[in-house]
């Protein structure tokens, strides 16, 4: 296969790597709260498993070791944040 690079934009090898990275992230909070023994929804899992913020994902496995309910798991996220996008 020929990966093609084009100016603002990461490699077709470069997407998919980060893709796989992202999986492997999401996975790994799934893991983590599955040996805690917290539920996890259809929708927590859903958004776990959408995501593909490296970032976020990472600030979520840290998370995920100490939170006591799923809603703590997503505190400071500005996506869920009351005032809207960017107030967290």
């Amino acid at each position: 296969m020929v990966a093609t690079y084009f100016p603002g934009r990461g490699t077709l090898f470069e997407e998919t790597y980060l893709k796989g990275k992202a999986e492997g992230e999401a996975k790994g909070v799934l893991r983590v709260l599955e040996v805690r023994g917290l539920p996890v929804s259809d929708d927590i899992r859903e958004r776990i498993t959408s995501c593909t913020d490296l970032d976020r994902l990472a600030d979520w496995l840290d998370r995920s070791g100490t939170v006591e309910r799923m809603e703590d798991l997503f505190v400071g996220n500005p996506e869920i944040s009351e005032g809207g996008p960017g107030n967290a």
